[in-house]
């Protein structure tokens, strides 16, 4: 990992991509990255929580652009029910990990008994808690990216409410993302199972200790409460559980990265298009009769939707000069990209789960009874049933120990997208290279083209691609599988899940870098193609994509180089801005409604 890094920031001085990178903030050796701050451009609107329904969209509308979150009065009661579950359960001598027991290989310790709420028992937890949330420190870089931060707390919002948090611990974390108070965090500490660490310097941030960047600027925790109207919380009960128990970072990050996918995988399917009116290619592989011979849902989606985006363009109709085969890395484009496209499919279908139920240690179930699961009446789990009283409401439930915040699948999936990312990439790399030869092209641009212009135009290959492509290579390895017996030997396995994810985005922003030399060359041939003839057509969509991208290159700043200020179009300007509709996707697999309980 280190070498790779090490080539990704040699890399990263050539290019100039330091600052693009929204992974390599999270994986610096050493020196504190720029803060990139979102745009605060949707904070007028407000998503409205249910832990049930939040979706990818809706979270990067809080995390990159600022809206506002709420939780909606379904949630607050079922919120408002586990806590009053945890209360009445000690209250009823029920064992209760990591609030009147211990945590981890403090496990059997007694910390209390009793009502927790008696004047003895309550003072004990508020000295307890208050010193639980202090601040703590972390261990760098910091996170630099306050898109990621905030994903995090609104992931935690939602899910929170499945868990025993007190009202006020789920509304100072409202609080913080309502009045664009974002927590400095360290991304190191996390062994992927259980962001305990980054989560806990956000709850330093709501009792006023640590650092903030509030509404952009940096400053500490307690002057931002203040300047925000804010008073520092007051923890009670098992907050510092019910926030810090979760794996919200790794979420955060997850969502992100499908997000950032989907731009990619759209823009590649574009490209494609691109580059097969830049190769005058055949469109058979892609055609319905040949798909329907080989039934891959995704696979079959993804030639439809390229073969939309090329309709009414010249590739339909007669040219004797065009070969009957392209090479192997623009015909099967389709196959790895809609390979790419189910595995990311796969991680998103999780990651809806991952962000709408509760990854929890205990699991605080009020309302469910003996009678509801065969085991729930046997004498082993009767110990964990809290028959309700006072604090409850006289509701009744259990209160389980878990291994719920184990990672997967989604740790699984991260990596096999990591892996169908780079073969992808190994055909976009290729069918650069190819466009290099005559033997495929026919033709070479000095046939029709002016020699100033020939001499300009990148025609495929050189140092570049094939550089990009070794890098992205490099960040398919997976990560070791650990069992380091930690924590008395209770806690013996580790996910890693940062690592992974961060590899994953990291693979991402390479492959983007890689597709930007994809596109230039697919769009420069599309000019040789126009040259040949004036009249040939490339389709809606291709056309003005080739147009825009023409223009951002003319219109580049300075010295920037052609790949970069192709790299910045891509991440600006959204492929769907060119082609918005197109086949239906396959049907998403249907996420659980866990809230519904």
């Amino acid at each position: 990992m280190r070498k790779v890094f090490r080539k990704f920031l040699l890399a990263s001085i050539v290019l100039g991509i330091g600052s693009s990178s929204p992974a390599l903030a999270e994986v610096a050796i050493s020196g504190p990255s720029a803060y990139t701050p979102i745009r605060y451009d949707r904070a007028d609107e407000t998503v409205t929580m249910t832990g049930h329904d939040l979706t990818i969209d809706q979270l990067i509308r809080v995390a990159r652009h600022g809206a506002k979150v709420a939780l909606s009065p379904e949630a607050r009661q079922r919120s408002a029910d586990a806590y009053g579950l945890l209360l009445q359960g000690s209250a009823e001598g029920v064992s209760i990990y990591w609030f009147n027991r211990g945590a981890g290989s403090q496990r059997e310790t007694v910390i209390f008994s009793g009502d927790p709420t008696a004047p003895e028992n309550a003072a004990k937890l508020r000295a307890r808690q208050r010193a639980s949330f202090g601040w703590r420190g972390g261990y760098g870089p910091e996170v630099a990216h306050e898109d990621l931060v905030r994903a995090m707390m609104a992931i935690r919002v939602n899910t929170m409410s499945y868990e025993a948090a007190s009202p006020g611990l789920t509304q100072a974390l409202i609080d913080l993302l309502n009045n664009r108070i974002t927590p400095v965090v360290q991304s190191r500490g996390t062994l992927g199972e259980g962001d305990l660490a980054i989560l806990g310097q956000v709850g330093s941030a709501m009792v006023g200790e640590g650092e903030v960047y509030y509404r952009g600027v940096r400053m500490p925790a307690a002057q931002a409460l203040k300047e925000a109207g804010l008073k520092p919380f007051e923890p009670f009960g098992a907050d510092d559980a019910a926030l810090i128990s979760t794996n919200a970072y790794a979420v955060a990050h997850a969502a992100l990265l499908v997000e950032d996918a989907r731009q990619l995988l759209e823009w590649t399917d574009l490209s494609t298009a691109m580059a097969l009116l830049g190769m005058n290619s055949s469109v058979t592989p892609i055609s319905m009769p040949v798909q329907s011979n080989r039934p891959y849902p995704w696979l079959n989606w993804d030639a439809a939707r390229v073969m939309d985006m090329i309709r009414g363009s010249y590739l339909f109709d007669g040219d004797p000069k065009r070969i009957i085969q392209d090479p192997e890395s623009l015909r099967a484009s389709t196959q790895r990209a809609g390979s790419a496209w189910q595995s990311w499919a796969e991680l998103r279908d999780t990651l809806m789960i991952a962000m709408n139920s509760s990854d929890h240690n205990p699991a605080v179930r009020p309302g469910l009874k003996p009678t509801d699961s065969w085991e729930l009446s046997t004498p082993q789990m009767m110990r964990f049933y809290v028959k309700g009283g006072k604090l409850s409401n006289g509701k009744s439930g259990y209160i389980f120990s878990n291994a719920n915040w184990d990672p997967y699948p989604m740790a699984n999936q991260i990596e096999a997208f990591t892996i169908a990312l780079a073969n992808l990439g190994v055909a976009v790399a290729q069918r650069i290279d190819r466009f290099g030869n005559p033997f495929f092209t026919v033709v070479k641009p000095s046939d029709v083209l002016p020699p100033e212009q020939a001499r300009e135009m990148a025609f495929g290959g050189g140092y570049l691609p094939s550089d990009l492509w070794i890098e992205l290579a490099g960040l398919i390895t997976p990560v070791t599988p650990q069992g380091q017996a930690i924590v008395s030997t209770v806690e013996d396995l580790q996910a890693e899940t940062r690592l992974k994810v961060v590899r994953a985005r990291e693979a991402v922003d390479v492959a983007t870098h890689l597709l930007a030399q994809d596109i230039i060359t697919a769009s420069n041939w599309m000019e040789v193609r126009k040259a040949q003839d004036a009249s040939r057509n490339f389709g809606n969509a291709p056309a003005a994509a080739s147009a825009a991208l023409r223009k951002a290159l003319a219109s580049g700043e300075g010295r920037l180089p052609p790949g970069m200020r192709a790299y910045q179009f891509l991440k600006s300007m959204p492929a769907s801005s060119f082609y918005p509709g197109g086949p239906a996707q396959p049907p998403a697999a249907p996420v659980p409604l866990v809230g519904k309980r």
